[in-house]
C-alpha cells in the first residue's frame, strides 16, 4: 500500500512539527515546509496527494500561491488559517481549495477532511463507479459521459472540451459536475450537492457548492452571466440543462 504524502506549509516551525508528528501517527508521510517557495521546489521534485497551506506566511500571498498550485498541479489542497472571516473562506474556496479550516482547529477534525479530500481525488475504477450510483436516478452505461460535444471521463477525472482540450477542474468542481451530469434535467438541491460533493464534512451553511458553480460556468458557460448549461432554480437549487448520454 503507496504511503501518502503530505506537504504541511506554516511559517510557524512548532505547528509543521506538531501536523507532521501526529499525521505521522496516522500512517501518513510529511514534509515540513515554512515559505511557499520551499513548496514549490518540492512540487516538482516530490509532488504530494494533498498540500496543508497556511495563508498567513510572511511576506507571501497564500491566495496567490494555492492559485499557483492549482494551475500546475492535481494535488488536494486544504487551507488552514487564522483567518475566519467568511470573505477570506469565499476566496479560498474560489482560488481551489477543496477545504477551510481555521485555527485554533481539532487534530482529530483535520485528520478526517484530510481523509475526505484524499478519498475524494481517488481515481474510481469503472466497475466500482457502475456499482456505486448515487441515490438518485443516474446515466449510466459506461465511465464517459458527453453533452454539446464535451466529454466528462469518470474514471480519469478528465473532462475535455468540444476541440478535446483538456479543461483543469478542481477536486470539487469536478465531484459537482459529475453529480450534475449524472442527474441531468432534474433540480437538485444543494444540500443533495454538499452530500455528494462533500459528504459529512459539509457546515449546516455552506456556499462551497455556489461558489463551485460560479467557477464551472466560466470553464464551461459561453457567458458565464447567461448559463445555458447550469441554470439556477430560485429557492430549489440548480440543474443541469444538456442533454447527457454515454459516449467512448
Amino acid at each position: 500500500m503507496t504511503i501518502q504524502h503530505i506537504a504541511v506549509v506554516d511559517d510557524e516551525f512548532a505547528i509543521t512539527e506538531l501536523l507532521a508528528h501526529y499525521l505521522g501517527t496516522h500512517g501518513f508521510r510529511t514534509t515540513q515546509l515554512h515559505s511557499g517557495r520551499a513548496l514549490m521546489e518540492l512540487m516538482p521534485a516530490d509532488p504530494p496527494e494533498l498540500v496543508l497551506l497556511d495563508l498567513g506566511l510572511p511576506g507571501e500571498d497564500g491566495f496567490a500561491i494555492a492559485r499557483q498550485l492549482r494551475e500546475h498541479w492535481r494535488c488536494g489542497l486544504v487551507i488552514i488559517t487564522g483567518r475566519g472571516d467568511a470573505v477570506d473562506k469565499v476566496v479560498g474556496l474560489e482560488v481551489g481549495a477543496d477545504d477551510y479550516v481555521t485555527k485554533p482547529f481539532d487534530l482529530r477534525e483535520l485528520v478526517a477532511r484530510i481523509k475526505a479530500v484524499l478519498r475524494r481525488i481517488e481515481p474510481t475504477p469503472p466497475a466500482v463507479a457502475a456499482l456505486s450510483p448515487p441515490a438518485a436516478t443516474t446515466i449510466s452505461g459506461g465511465p464517459c459521459l458527453g453533452f454539446l460535444g464535451w466529454r466528462l471521463d469518470l474514471a480519469a477525472r478528465r473532462l475535455d472540451d468540444p476541440a478535446g482540450a483538456e479543461v483543469r477542474l478542481t477536486t470539487g468542481e469536478f465531484e459537482l459536475l459529475a453529480a450534475l451530469a449524472q442527474h441531468a434535467g432534474r433540480v437538485l438541491s444543494r444540500d443533495f450537492l454538499l452530500e455528494h460533493t462533500r459528504g459529512r464534512e459539509a457546515a449546516p451553511f455552506d456556499r462551497t457548492i455556489d461558489v463551485q458553480v460560479g467557477r464551472l460556468r466560466k470553464k464551461l458557460e459561453v457567458s458565464a452571466e447567461n448559463p445555458q448549461i447550469i441554470k439556477s432554480v430560485r429557492g430549489a437549487g440548480y440543474i443541469f440543462i444538456p442533454p447527457v448520454e454515454p459516449v467512448s
